[in-house]
């Protein structure tokens, strides 16, 4: 019976992003009929010939169906990242962007926005300064020559903290009434703007991101043990620990450049999917990036239709991130992460 109900929960964790994405083309203030959305569908995917207003080919595959693809990949990463950083760190309370990937990224955008006016350039720029606070963050928690984890974790918040003050600055000597406005809502996080070159483009670190953790989700296993014991097992630390952070540090960086700075999903969907599977990470690491995915696609849902204008996402993971965590804290008192 027992086997049963886990092949049940891995089959529904499988199947359930396919099935948001799916219902996410419903969403939205255009009404788009089923059989319209199904014609569309198969019609692009055979290139055959769509006998459907254009109106509706736009909306449901220029619009909504990009934006739906890169929603599960963004909640995907952020979830699968803080599911590693935590087991690797040995430590409940951190997140995607504990060693100040979104920070830098955050920068990266402010920098590109006050430099550039093309949103390639805003990618690239977030991308690459969230990789560089990472670097940064890792060469800080070397100044031992050591690796240990509260070094990296200390580095993490140093760089934050400084990337922080650099996104102030940047806000403070923007145009207020054109520069200020696009870095503050970049900030707050969002999907509005995605298309299929968005998933091309962010797709390949993410993508690149996700296999290697899902490669090596059985060695963190063996790191969440400790360093001596690691050792102990024939498993370099340092070069699985390099590994780890590489691979999460692409999977955020990839997401946070497409969607802003978004928070909650890297700290509260792992400790969802311990309920849910357990501890071990061959199996949380899948699980982790199935309910992320379904995570942000609610989420960016509910922004699109509880008012007329769209709220940040940033905003609504936090809403519901915040008061969700304590719901977590209150029925495992702690116990079992």
């Amino acid at each position: 019976m027992y086997t049963v109900r886990k092949k049940a929960i891995y089959a529904i964790l499988f199947l359930s992003p396919l099935v948001f994405i799916f219902l996410s083309l419903f969403i939205g203030r255009y009404h788009v009929p089923l059989p319209a959305i199904i014609e569309i569908l198969w019609s692009k995917l055979t290139l055959g010939y769509c006998n459907l207003p254009d109106t509706y080919v736009s909306i449901v595959w220029d619009i909504r169906l990009p934006r739906a693809i890169l929603g599960a990949l963004v909640g995907g990463c952020l979830a699968i990242s803080g599911a590693s950083f935590q087991g690797l760190f040995r430590n409940p309370l951190v997140s995607s962007g504990i060693l100040g990937v979104s920070s830098g990224a955050g920068f990266g955008a402010a920098l590109a926005i006050l430099i550039f006016s093309t949103t390639s350039y805003i990618y690239i720029f977030a991308f690459c300064f969230g990789g560089l606070a990472v670097l940064m963050s890792y060469m800080i928690g070397r100044v031992y020559n050591t690796t240990p984890a509260i070094m990296l974790v200390l580095g993490g918040v140093i760089v934050s903290s400084v990337f922080s003050a650099l996104i102030s600055f940047a806000k403070y000597v923007a145009d207020p009434y054109d520069q200020l406005p696009a870095i503050v809502f970049w900030l707050m996080g969002s999907l509005a703007s995605a298309r299929f070159q968005d998933i091309a483009v962010a797709g390949i670190p993410m993508a690149v991101g996700i296999a290697g953790l899902f490669a090596i989700r059985w060695r963190i296993n063996v790191l969440s043990m400790g360093d001596k014991e690691a050792r102990s097992l024939g498993i370099n630390t340092a070069l699985s620990k390099g590994i780890v952070i590489f691979c999460a540090t692409l999977a955020t960086a990839g997401a946070v450049c497409v969607s802003g700075i978004i928070g909650w999903v890297g700290l509260v969907i792992p400790h969802i999917g311990r309920m849910l599977v357990g501890n071990d990470n061959r199996v949380l690491i899948p699980a982790s990036l199935s309910l992320g995915a379904c995570f942000m696609l609610l989420v960016d849902n509910m922004g699109r239709v509880i008012t007329g204008s769209e709220i940040p996402l940033g905003i609504l993971t936090a809403i519901v991130g915040g008061p969700f965590f304590v719901y977590l804290l209150k029925k495992t008192k702690g116990g079992g992460w």
